[in-house]
């Protein structure tokens, strides 16, 4: 029992005992470092005011070098200052010397105004007296001549008249005439050259097309049971067959080419075939019309493609490949349209114009006649029209209504045009004519000379490419026959429609006959 009491108390007193020691290290350490606190604090508080004396040196050192900095800029104002100050005392003092110079200067033109004012009024004063004179001359002139101003006014004035119209007409002869040779040279240089790079030969259509048979039994079997075949196909196709005596042929009859040629291939199909009956004869002419229909498209994009053209629209393709097919004076109208695009092309490139709108516009000037016997109205009118509403140029729709003389030309590749038209039409054997209107155009040429007064006799010769026109002497002077000479080629460009050119002669012949007794 005393052993766990003295166990109890020594270990009492050895709690007690460290406690003791472990207090006295706490405050001896708590001592070291409140000590250590307060020497951070010095040194703290040594080196802020070391930061402070450095802070207040710099902000001194600053504020002097901006008062020095300021001091300078005020000095270098003042002294620009003065300077403007001085420039602005030399500028008003050069003022004051120019407004005084300038009111010198109106002093003295006021002075010569009053000057000029006076010697005006004076020659007023001069003129009136010098016009009063001239009157009194004047009246004392006319008195002593008895002619008065107005009458010697009016003959000077017709004798002027008189000489001046001989001397223009006789200027305007030269001019024209030196005009007409440099023209006429060139342009049948330009006409030769383009049509030495384009030949062509000419074909001439007929009316008529003829299918040679394997026998002469074919013929009744084309004719059929009381005709009844050939009335099918003449129905079906539109043409006239002409089945005679001549052996083993029969002939297409057609005004229209298109017909011709579907008619003739339709009974060349049947021969071959050897069916021939109504039925069969109205399924041929459908395939065969199909046929055409399509080598019309082809006929069109090939043209198109040897002239070097643009994109056109395919139904303005089409009708072109209908021109194959037409016919004007027995003058194929495809082939002339080529001729035509090739020449206006050839010129344009002589001329330095547009070639592909030359060509184009050359192409499509008879495009109307594609579909004249469809629509109502001229092909100029009817070619128009489809320029239009395929959306062609203005040139190409110029060319169109003018190549004819319908409209007046606005531009240089219409005139082209026209030229082509006219050289492709007059070639020897291009078109056929008949004497009907060969003899109505002979009768117009000299119907248009005489109807002018004066005109004794007009002879239209060499076929209607020259006509003479005799005038009487006594009525018509060399003045007023130059001026009839143009004024009936006016007339006959106007009115009428020929191929080629006509020469205007008009002779003025005066003979003094005496007889000696």
């Amino acid at each position: 029992m005393e052993f766990n009491t003295m166990s109890i108390l020594t270990l009492i007193i050895g709690f007690f005992g460290g406690f003791l020691i472990v207090f006295i290290i706490y405050m001896i350490r708590s001592n070291q470092n409140e000590s250590k606190a307060n020497k951070l604090n010095e040194d703290a508080k040594k080196e802020a005011d070391k930061h402070k004396r450095d802070s207040l040196m710099e902000l001194k050192e600053e504020s002097y070098r901006l008062k020095q900095e300021t001091d300078k800029e005020i000095k270098e104002k003042k002294a620009e200052m003065k300077d403007t100050e001085a420039r602005l005392m030399q500028r008003e003092a050069s003022l004051d010397k120019r407004e005084e110079m300038l009111q010198k200067r109106d002093n003295t033109l006021d002075e010569k105004e009053n000057n000029l004012l006076a010697k005006q009024k004076e020659m007023q004063e001069k003129e009136l007296k010098m016009d009063e004179l001239l009157k009194q001359e004047l009246a004392e002139l006319e008195e002593i001549a008895k002619f008065s101003k107005e009458k010697g006014h009016d003959l000077i004035m017709k004798r002027v008249e008189d000489d001046m119209a001989r001397e223009i007409v006789d200027y305007i002869k030269e001019q024209e005439r030196n005009a007409k040779l440099e023209a006429h040279e060139k342009a049948k240089q330009i006409i030769v050259s383009s049509m030495e790079r384009y030949a062509e030969d000419v074909t001439s259509e007929q009316t008529v097309s003829t299918i040679e048979l394997p026998s002469d039994e074919m013929k009744g079997r084309l004719i059929g049971r009381e005709g009844r075949n050939i009335r099918t196909i003449e129905s079906v196709t539109g043409v006239d067959l002409i089945i005679d005596d001549t052996p083993e042929a029969i002939v297409i009859s057609s005004f229209d080419p298109l017909r011709r040629e579907i008619a003739k291939i339709t009974i060349e199909t049947l021969i071959r075939d050897g069916r021939i009956h109504p039925s069969r004869i109205e399924e041929v002419y459908d395939k065969v019309l199909r046929d055409i229909n399509t080598k019309i498209t082809d006929i069109g994009n090939q043209t198109i493609y040897d002239l070097g053209l643009s994109k056109m629209d395919p139904e303005l393709i089409n009708l072109i490949g209908k021109l194959n097919y037409r016919t004007s004076y027995g003058q194929n109208a495809l082939q002339h349209s080529r001729e035509v695009a090739n020449l206006t092309g050839l010129m344009a490139a002589e001329l330095g114009e547009n070639v592909t709108l030359a060509k184009r516009a050359g192409l499509l000037h008879d495009i109307g006649k594609s579909i004249d016997f469809e629509v109502e109205g001229s092909h100029v009118e009817i070619g128009a029209d489809l320029a239009r509403k395929y959306h062609e140029d203005e040139v190409v729709i110029n060319a169109i209504e003018s190549h004819h003389g319908d409209k007046e030309a606005n531009n240089i590749i219409s005139v082209l045009v026209e030229v082509a038209d006219t050289l492709s039409a007059a070639r020897p054997g291009a078109r056929n004519d008949s004497l009907e209107n060969y003899m109505k155009r002979l009768t117009q040429l000299e119907e248009i000379g005489n109807s002018f007064p004066g005109v004794e006799k007009t002879f239209a010769v060499q076929a209607g490419r020259e006509i003479r026109v005799m005038v009487k002497p006594d009525e018509v002077d060399e003045a007023k026959s130059y001026k009839m000479a143009r004024d009936i080629k006016e007339r006959i460009e106007a009115e009428m429609q020929y191929p080629g050119t006509i020469k205007i002669n008009v002779i003025r012949e005066t003979r003094a006959i005496e007889e000696a007794k």
